[in-house]
């Protein structure tokens, strides 16, 4: 049996995660079908991208302007306010499904100008699998603005003689200092266009964010965000941080398209930090995450 051409395996693979989907939820007799198709593919498309950290995933993801270690997968420009090596794993079980689970992992090493960063990213199962492992750079330009680089080796494997694909993509990001009070981020990834495939022009998703974060008080911290998949519609996600003592905070967001309730949140002790957050949409259940990150002393 000849095998089909490799431009065709993502063509393939939409027809068969829609049969995959829909046998699992026969089997599971859940009446959501049509709203589990569109939504858990969705993600499944968002070919080498996925948001990291149980802090971002409490927050709705809106986390572009935020400065810390998991900004390797929200913003490489971020990264530049870091001023401690910080090391970290992620892992998330997306509506509780084995196939939609993924694992993330962060190192950060300041240096005397600047700061490199490595990260990876892994999504899937058996029949399907991301994954992205990056080196980035990046360095505070101005007073009051940070910016940065990344390079990306990405790829898409698919089950059975579908085969696998894999590209190079770019990102930048930046973070602007408005005052003490108020910043703004961006980040474009995949800014290159990088092919997964040459059928019908499918590439690796391409992702634009811009966003918000503002300091209500010592305690609370505010963000928005509008996220722009070139092949979706444009979300817009928001969320809040409260600190409840000096080492714990409560956190919780939302977002639309499709509409997902976000909490959760974290504990520091000590070098350690734990976050655990989850999203929740009201037909296809919950998507607990959580991270711990290792700060130097």
């Amino acid at each position: 049996m000849i095998s089909p051409p490799k431009e065709y395996a993502i063509f393939f693979f939409r027809l068969f995660i829609i049969f995959q989907t829909f046998l699992y939820i026969y089997v599971m007799q859940k009446p959501t079908l049509l709203l589990t198709l569109i939504f858990a593919t969705n993600f499944v498309f968002s070919q080498g991208w996925l948001p990291m950290g149980g802090r971002s995933k409490s927050m709705a993801n809106s986390t572009v302007s935020i400065s810390d270690a998991w900004a390797f997968h929200h913003n490489p420009g971020a990264l530049a306010e870091v001023k401690k090596t910080e090391v970290g794993v992620s892992y998330e079980n997306r509506f509780l499904l084995k196939d939609l689970q993924s694992q993330g992992l962060v190192v950060v090493q300041p240096l005397k100008s600047g700061v490199v960063s490595f990260g990876a990213q892994f999504f899937g199962h058996q029949l399907f699998r991301t994954q992205r492992i990056g080196v980035g750079y990046s360095l505070q330009l101005s007073d009051k603005f940070f910016g940065g680089v990344q390079l990306n080796y990405q790829g898409v494997q698919l089950a059975d003689n579908y085969g696998r694909k894999n590209g190079v993509s770019a990102e930048i990001g930046g973070v602007a200092i408005v005052n003490e009070y108020w910043r703004i981020g961006f980040s474009i990834f995949n800014i290159n266009r990088a092919k997964l495939s040459s059928f019908k022009e499918d590439r690796f998703t391409t992702l634009l964010r811009f966003g918000t974060a503002y300091t209500v008080s010592k305690k609370v911290l505010v963000t928005a965000e509008l996220e722009k998949n070139v092949a979706f519609t444009t979300r817009l996600k928001m969320g809040v941080e409260y600190q409840l003592s000096p080492t714990f905070y409560l956190r919780s967001g939302w977002a639309t398209s499709p509409m997902e309730l976000t909490f959760g949140f974290g504990k520091a002790f000590n070098t350690l930090k734990l976050d655990v957050g989850s999203a929740y949409h009201q037909h296809l259940g919950w998507s607990p995450h959580f991270s711990i990150t290792f700060s130097a002393q």
